[in-house]
């Protein structure tokens, strides 16, 4: 098996005093994905407040004050790396542990929403080694509860890797065999008509900006990997094109999901608008920074411009590690009955 070593980049904040490390590439799927935004980042920080670069082989290291994971997918964006940051009292950019694990799990997050009140499609999920032991079983099953076409998607998977568009039962077949090459769970999803799809970017840990929807008109059937980095035709607008109505429903329910999946620092939330309906899609708790990726470009264009994002983001993560270093670690008991 090939191991993917992680890159980090020191940065110094000149104004504030902060060491800033920057943590790219990983073990996933998306590890060119982060490789780009890393890029997109380190070429964007303002050079008047950000320089300094520690070269870890002289031993020099200073202590960082935040970390900023720039890891898409498995082993980086699922809370791994979040809990390490969290052993090591190091503040980090981003949902903790627990919301970015739900923010990885296609299934925990949906079952979330629904408890919360929000659309869904209509899903059913299922252990891969149960569809090779019966696939007919589970064909049957999928095929009774709603007919085709289906997004059949690993659990656990970014930028669309794994997922494929399933139109009748042979592409059905494919399609599961494929996103079992990535995980161990897989999710059908029922497609939504007509169904537009729609971001939104959320900033803040508890008093949140809600940015301007965007659209994605996507050069294939669907938003897949190879139309979101590859081709170069897919096309995005921001803000969408969207009534009053559709806009605060959807920044609503962002929020809501947001903090019932316990988000912190930054989210990409993503919809299918078909009518009056918007359908909660994803949460994406380390979205993309290339230079196409939506989460910028919507605060762009609410006003927020990326270097001041940057900037927030960093004084958002040291803001909530402040918070996180007041809270008592250990409890004494009036006996001490362990003794």
């Amino acid at each position: 098996m090939t191991t993917v070593s992680y890159n980090i980049y020191y940065a110094f904040l000149m104004k504030s005093k902060f060491n800033i490390g920057i943590v790219f590439g990983g073990r996933s799927g998306e590890h060119e994905v982060s490789l780009a935004s890393a890029t997109s980042i380190i070429n964007t920080l303002d050079k008047s407040k950000y320089e300094g670069l520690t070269n870890l082989k002289t031993g020099n290291v200073t202590p960082l004050d935040a970390v900023f994971p720039v890891l898409h997918g498995t082993f980086g964006e699922d809370g791994t790396v979040q809990g390490l940051l969290d052993l090591a009292e190091i503040p980090y950019v981003g949902a903790g542990t627990c919301g970015s694990a739900v923010g990885m799990d296609k299934i925990i997050q949906k079952e979330i929403a629904r408890q919360i009140g929000i659309k869904v499609a209509p899903s059913i999920w299922f252990l891969a080694k149960d569809y090779w032991n019966a696939p007919d079983k589970i064909i049957k099953d999928i095929e009774e509860k709603f007919s085709y076409p289906y997004f059949v998607k690993p659990c656990n998977s970014g930028s669309s890797v794994g997922i494929s568009k399933a139109h009748n039962r042979n592409e059905l077949k494919s399609s599961i065999e494929d996103a079992a090459r990535y995980d161990t769970r897989i999710l059908v999803e029922k497609g939504i008509e007509n169904g537009k799809e729609i971001e939104i970017s959320v900033l803040g840990n508890d008093d949140l900006v809600l940015s301007l929807p965007g659209e994605i008109f996507s050069s294939n059937e669907f938003y897949d990997y190879d139309a979101k980095y590859v081709d170069g035709k897919s096309k995005t607008v921001v803000p969408a094109d969207l009534p009053q109505n559709i806009v605060k429903t959807i920044q609503d329910n962002a929020a809501k999901i947001f903090k019932a999946a316990a988000c912190s620092g930054m989210a990409r939330v993503d919809f299918l608008v078909s009518g009056e309906d918007a359908f909660f899609n994803e949460l994406n708790t380390i979205p993309g920074f290339t230079s196409i990726s939506m989460y910028p470009k919507m605060l762009a264009a609410s006003g927020i411009s990326f270097g001041v994002l940057i900037d927030k983001l960093i004084e958002l993560a040291i803001e909530r590690g402040g918070e996180k270093k007041k809270l008592l670690t250990s409890y004494h008991p009036k006996k001490e009955w362990y003794r």
